[in-house]
């Protein structure tokens, strides 16, 4: 089986475990009819790792930095719409903490590593 580049990359992996419960959440929100939730929440979990895999195949130190920053963005969103999702009582503060702590660790990982790519 082929192997992309960005399959052995860290922050790759921590993007998909964090998208893999994210997707469990929306998937709660849509047995509620919370569809719009559920899709919003795919579409930034997605975003983080999509972001590096797609710069993972850039041509340019530069570039990739990009699509780096754009997955960053993402967890902010990601961030944003389990405050939210919690705010309106539909996660626990419990698995808010731990999301949060996950992104926010994603975050800076994402961060160290686009200070490699100088």
């Amino acid at each position: 089986m082929a192997k992309f580049r960005f399959q052995d990359l860290r922050i790759w992996q921590l993007a998909i475990e964090i998208a893999n419960e994210l997707f469990d959440i929306a998937d709660g929100l849509e047995q509620k009819r919370l569809y719009r939730f559920a899709e919003q929440l795919r579409g930034a979990g997605m975003s983080m790792s999509n972001n590096i895999a797609e710069g993972s195949g850039s041509s340019s130190k530069k570039e990739f930095k990009q699509f780096l920053n754009i997955a960053r963005r993402s967890t902010f969103e990601n961030a944003n719409i389990l405050l939210l999702l919690n705010k309106r009582n539909l996660l626990p503060a419990k698995k808010l903490d731990k999301l949060l702590d996950s992104l926010d660790y994603l975050c800076r990982q994402i961060t160290n590593f686009q200070k490699t790519l100088k």
